[in-house]
């Protein structure tokens, strides 16, 4: 029933540099391994394996991670063994097999053993950033199938993805592959509410898909005549999960949202962005405080664009996102489109995931098994914002952050010295909640001695919560001291 020439012809669409025999090789291995085994729905268990394979595929990764997804359940559910995979395969492709099966099923059962499937989740993630990918990629397609499941576990599953793996995704900048995992899980937790969300959309679709095929064919027509190539241009739909949020920020009124519908416009030099915006606003009339600068400014996890939302005609409006195409490739697929440059596919560790990396340490720290999940709601699991230093660095913090939070993300000694903010140029108590945009700097005394402990009632970053009591501590036995003396 199913055939790798499916995921074969992904592989040779999407020009990426893998060996197909070995992909055959690999699939006739899993097929074996998993023959006479089938799903809840009835279908051979191959095709799950198939389905994550061509996932991953889609999402440029590698040779070793595309095979490593056709492989990702036969240790856990076959005969065949790890040392089989890495006699076959080599040792990249079974140390990926063992990440995820060492991750097991994220499953609820019990606050301990919950955190501690967390925690090896980011232990994995940490080690080899591919692991998330082919976890992704599994659950994906599992949610694909959720109908297959009773009413209980499909919530339990969507729920899981929404508050867990989609965040992740999210913090990675892989937004398609978010966009993904919430709206599927949003149609199982609130079908009500997706139902009508979807009517609404579509009573209003072709009047959109209008707009936007003369606004295509308009920007086009500016374009070509400035002498600027376009290497792609297309419209998208805001995704429903995203949506509804949004909408209920907004008195659940679909008119106040002005980016349902946008045109991405992709170019191929960075220059051509900012000549396209300067036609395109000559042209059409901006909305006031509508444009932002992601190429200059980029979003911490990576993410360039220029985004302006302009009028075209009987008060509609619509978002135009100007980027080059490798950006694109940046938004669509995040870290992943790392492995779509790099011919060798080796594998970089940045920024990106250095996060990750402190959340495996902070378990060893946190004794408290309540404390360590709620320092992970915010820490990821929570809506990020990106602020701006004086020197224009962006540095990536919870959402209601205050400058005590930034400050000590800088820096130990700026925290503790810390006695006031300027938030653009405005002075600001330290107590402020700021906002992704927003420039804020630290005004320090030189002469103070440490952290206030009052800052603990205000303060949302685990980093900075931890800092302030470690440094009060000291402060404590240093009086203790002196008194002595």
């Amino acid at each position: 029933m199913f055939s790798v020439n499916e995921l074969l012809n992904i592989i040779e669409r999407e020009n990426l540099k893998v060996d197909k025999n070995l992909i055959r090789l690999a699939f006739d291995f899993a097929k074996e391994a998993h023959k006479g085994q089938t799903r809840i729905s009835g279908e051979p268990y191959i095709n799950h394996s198939l389905e994550t394979a061509k996932i991953l595929a889609k999402y440029h990764l590698d040779q070793d991670t595309i095979i490593a997804g056709l492989l990702h359940d036969v240790p856990e559910d076959t005969e065949k063994t790890l040392d089989d995979i890495k006699k076959e395969f080599g040792k990249d492709v079974a140390h990926l097999v063992e990440g995820i099966t060492k991750l097991g099923k994220l499953k609820y059962r019990g606050i301990e053993r919950y955190l501690e499937n967390l925690r090896k989740m980011f232990i994995a993630m940490a080690s080899d950033i591919r692991v998330i990918f082919i976890k992704f990629a599994d659950r994906l397609h599992n949610l694909k199938t959720l109908n297959a499941l009773p009413p209980a576990k499909q919530e339990r599953i969507a729920r899981e993805t929404l508050e867990i793996y989609a965040p992740i995704a999210n913090r990675l900048g892989i937004w398609q592959m978010k966009g993904k995992l919430e709206d599927i899980s949003f149609k199982y937790l609130y079908p009500q509410e997706y139902h009508a969300l979807v009517k609404q959309l579509e009573e209003k679709y072709s009047e959109r898909d209008e707009m936007l095929k003369r606004l295509k064919q308009k920007i086009t027509t500016e374009l070509k005549k400035e002498g600027i190539k376009i290497i792609e241009i297309s419209g998208r739909t805001k995704d429903l999960w995203s949506l509804y949020k949004k909408l209920q920020t907004h008195d659940n009124e679909l008119m106040r949202i002005h980016d349902i519908v946008a045109l991405r416009v992709v170019v191929p030099a960075i220059a051509d962005c900012y000549r396209t915006l300067g036609i395109i606003h000559n042209k059409w009339r901006p909305i006031p405080n509508r444009f932002k600068d992601y190429i200059s400014q980029p979003k911490p996890n990576g993410y360039q664009s220029l985004h302006t939302t302009i009028f075209c005609g009987d008060g509609k409006t619509v978002e135009v996102q100007i980027r080059t195409q490798e950006m694109h490739l940046t938004a669509e697929y995040g870290i992943a489109a790392h492995w779509h440059y790099d011919e060798r596919g080796s594998i970089k560790f940045n920024k990106k995931v250095e996060w990750m990396q402190e959340l495996t340490k902070w378990r060893e720290e946190i004794k408290d098994d309540q404390k360590y999940l709620d320092s992970l709601k915010i820490d990821v699991f929570q809506d990020r914002i990106f602020v701006f230093t004086p020197q224009g660095d962006v540095i990536d913090l919870p959402e209601d952050s205050t400058p005590i939070d930034f400050a000590y993300h800088i820096h130990t000694e700026i925290g503790d010295k810390a006695i006031a903010a300027r938030i653009n140029n405005q002075m600001a108590s330290l107590d402020t909640a700021i906002k992704s945009g927003d420039m804020v700097e630290i005004v320090t005394d030189k002469n103070r001695k440490g952290p206030n402990r009052d800052w603990l009632k205000f303060v949302k970053t685990h980093a900075a919560r931890d800092k302030i009591k470690q440094n009060s501590q000291k402060s404590i036995w240093e009086a203790i001291k002196d008194f002595r003396k």
